[in-house]
């Protein structure tokens, strides 16, 4: 048990709850030991339902299988026999609740379409298979059925082992469908085509996938799954994606994607819902069943079944279709009985008060063991809110073996500042400490704003900063002042994110030129319009607009952070602060950034003590090229000067010109 005070020692103040701390870690080991059969079968052998559940080819035909208990008579129905109850594609139960039926080869075919009629006490009902892996749509109908998958020549990835580049991992949030500029909803081949080159040249070398397990209402950004191990078949076939994957792994890029083990749709024929006459199958019982706010399920991590399904379900996206990892949606929602719904999280005493869910923590330290298990380099990103200590901290110091875990109080404040803060109030101090604010021992993915402030109702921090003048004022030579101040804002507020990451940096698709509007599915109240579901990158692409502006800077600050090695794990030293004169300044290794966030006063041979040397300027916001004034003439050199009071500390004075709203990146010349 020693091994779990790691965390603790790392901070003191959870010295009162070492106890839960041991028996959260110690839990996760018994039910390991528990499913691995006292560890003689690995984790991952645990973890392979999908091998045996589902539809499957073998040499003598076909084979399915379904785990329903409740269940008292299941049969294949489909195209293959008009959709009708047949003795030949009756299921017979074999122990442990599951089902079973082999088929002759001719049985079914490529391409039919398949349910299962199962029958239970007092009802019946048709069901899509819970572990079927390839769900469509009837465009006609809107009916949801799986599909017979069997393709003659099976993908083959090229680019069989790829190791992810982290030092340090820039994430390109995105979602296949409304990533295309016409007004429909784009393909996988349309991504990986059109889209995947742009954020190769941008610099992201890793692409976070949104939407991706098959879901029932496309309006749902793809967070009510209803098909775990179904790629979503709008955007294409499985085949398409496996080749998009392919595509950027060439290009460098890592592929993860949005694993939604949190909560599941509330639907019945297209989910789990009431699979076999049994609401709770799958879900907690009682008052813990439904998310009181999401209108959807909540998984019963009690149940090793349930386990087995999760656990085969991180598996089956790692090696079928080759990705490097996961962002673990909803985690918050998970760890606690309210599901962090009204808690404040103001003290520690909440994280370890007796109202956690065990199960749920459980299976998460079991889901990152796994994980690492099958691909020692996976990238896995946890989604939460409440600052649970230990979430990015590895299993065997206590934690729960996550890598990162996303930086949620940074848009979160920004988007404060700008909503309630006047720019004369916009306070430097305040600004360094949220973005460096996070636990010593646990890495963090910084973003500056979330895809969920681009939604209707909401606002981007471009579109809060510009507002209705980006429709009028975006053309060359005719910005006015709120462009001005809105291009030059976003990209300070870009930049002191990025540059104080202590991992990664995420930026979603079209934030990174100001993409206007908000998003806004196909939905009856808009009349089922892909207007606003999609991404106009002909307004980048337009060089007599000024949206390139803010692409191009976002992608010289990469360049920039990738230029010097493992820059994420650098020491992040303050330099300089001043709430009066709003100026800030800060060093990592040989590069210094100061900013002055002061709105009217730029300031001539401003002092900030550093180490001696000669100082050339790598990135400017205030560079015409990147829409700025140009005030400054970066060309030059800047040389330290000596001071005397300082000679003890070897520091000398680094005075630079630094316009008003403005922020400067400069190296030391070796």
């Amino acid at each position: 048990m020693e091994k779990t005070l790691h965390l603790i020692k790392n901070d003191p103040w959870l010295e009162p709850y070492t106890d839960a701390i041991n028996g959260r870690y110690q839990y996760a080991l018994d039910k390991e030991t528990e499913l691995t059969n006292k560890g003689k079968r690995t984790l991952s052998d645990f973890a392979s339902g999908h091998l045996y559940f589902g539809l499957h080819r073998t040499d003598k035909g076909w084979t399915f299988r379904e785990w329903a208990p409740h269940a008292t008579h299941i049969y294949l129905v489909g195209t293959f026999n008009n959709w009708e109850e047949r003795n030949t594609y009756k299921l017979q139960p074999v122990g442990n609740g599951n089902w079973e039926v082999n088929l002759p080869a001719d049985a079914m075919k490529h391409g039919d379409l398949y349910k299962l009629m199962i029958h239970w006490e007092g009802g019946h009902g048709e069901r899509i298979p819970a572990w079927a892996t390839r769900v469509v749509q009837d465009h006609q109908t809107h009916i949801f059925s799986a599909q017979v998958w069997s393709p003659e020549k099976p993908f083959t990835f090229k680019k069989g082992t790829f190791k992810p580049s982290t030092a340090p991992l820039l994430i390109y949030e995105c979602h296949i469908g409304m990533a295309q500029k016409e007004e429909k909803v784009g393909t996988y081949n349309e991504f990986r085509e059109k889209v995947l080159p742009r954020i190769a040249k941008a610099g992201y070398n890793c692409i976070q996938v949104m939407g991706i397990q098959e879901h029932p209402y496309y309006g749902s950004f793809g967070y009510h799954v209803s098909n775990y191990f179904a790629v979503s078949s709008r955007f294409g076939t499985p085949e398409e994606f496996k080749e998009l994957v392919d595509t950027a792994h060439a290009l460098g890029i890592a592929v993860i994607m949005d694993i939604v083990h949190s909560h599941a749709v509330k639907n019945e024929v297209e989910g789990l819902g009431n699979f076999a006459g049994d609401p709770n199958q799958y879900f907690y019982p009682d008052e813990r069943r439904e998310h009181p706010a999401w209108d959807s399920l909540c998984f019963d991590y009690g149940k090793n079944e349930v386990l087995h399904f999760l656990l085969s379900n991180c598996k089956y996206w790692l090696e079928e279709y080759n990705l490097d990892g996961f962002r673990f949606d909803g985690v918050t929602s998970m760890l606690y009985y309210s599901h962090g719904l009204g808690e404040s999280f103001s003290d520690y005493a909440a994280y370890f008060n007796g109202h956690q869910d065990g199960n749920a923590i459980c299976y998460l330290t079991l889901a990152n063991k796994l994980i690492h298990e099958i691909k020692p380099k996976a990238i896995t990103v946890a989604e939460e809110v409440s600052g649970m200590p230990g979430l990015a901290v590895k299993i065997e110091d206590g934690g729960y073996g996550f890598d990162y875990r996303m930086a949620m109080n940074i848009p979160d404040y920004w988007i404060k500042t700008i909503k309630e803060k006047i720019d004369e109030d916009w306070k430097p101090s305040s600004m360094f400490w949220e973005v460096t604010n996070r636990r010593k021992d646990e890495k963090t993915i910084s973003y500056a704003e979330s895809h969920d402030q681009a939604l209707v109702g909401d606002k981007t921090l471009v579109f809060r900063l510009i507002d209705a003048d980006m429709y009028w004022h975006m053309q060359k030579g005719d910005e006015n002042y709120i462009v001005n101040r809105g291009i030059a804002l976003h990209k300070m507020i870009r930049l002191l994110t990025a540059t104080t990451m202590n991992g990664g940096y995420l930026n979603f698709m079209g934030n990174e030129f100001g993409h206007p509007e908000w998003i806004d599915f196909p939905r009856e109240g808009n009349g089922w319009s892909c207007k606003y579901a999609r991404r106009q990158w002909d307004l980048v692409d337009n060089k007599n607009l000024i949206y390139h502006y803010m692409a191009d800077f976002d992608e010289e600050m990469l360049k920039m952070v990738k230029g010097v090695t493992n820059f994420q794990t650098t020491a992040v030293q303050e330099i300089w602060h001043s709430d009066t004169d709003q100026t800030l300044a800060y060093q990592r290794k040989d590069l210094i950034f100061a900013f002055n966030f002061n709105p009217k006063q730029s300031f001539v041979d401003y002092g900030f003590l550093v180490d001696p040397g000669a100082y050339e300027v790598i990135l400017n916001t205030d560079n015409v090229a990147f829409g700025g004034n140009g005030l400054t003439d970066d060309s030059v050199t800047h040389f330290t000067s000596f001071d005397q009071l300082y000679q003890k500390e070897k520091k000398e004075w680094l005075k630079l010109y630094i316009p008003a709203r403005s922020a400067v990146v400069l190296r030391k010349k070796k």
